[in-house]
């Protein structure tokens, strides 16, 4: 097994309020070593002719030109509205 980490899972529970059994506290502390050797591991890694990267894989804009065209009128979107007022949509409050 890997070497113990600085971190105790059983003061982390304790500040969390969470009551855990011996056996919860053995397997979530061999979990939490793992995590952190495999991050070691990543910090091991030889990185120094990788560009960064914000994505993975590139990102290109899939959004269609925004362009002018024909809508609704006022009074077409309005035909519908169960309640209106002054060229305007009627809805319930929802803050107070």
């Amino acid at each position: 097994m890997a070497k113990t980490s600085g971190l105790d899972v059983t003061y982390v529970a304790r500040l969390a309020r969470i009551n855990l059994t011996k056996a919860e506290v053995e397997l979530f502390q061999k979990q939490l070593d793992d995590v952190l050797e495999y991050v070691e591991k990543l910090r091991r890694a030889d990185v120094t002719d990788v560009e960064p990267a914000a994505h993975a894989l590139p990102n290109f804009n899939v959004f269609r030109e925004d362009a002018p065209r024909d809508w609704f009128t006022a009074e077409q979107a309005l035909s519908n509205a169960p309640r209106k007022a002054n060229g305007l949509f009627i809805v319930p409050k929802v803050v107070e």
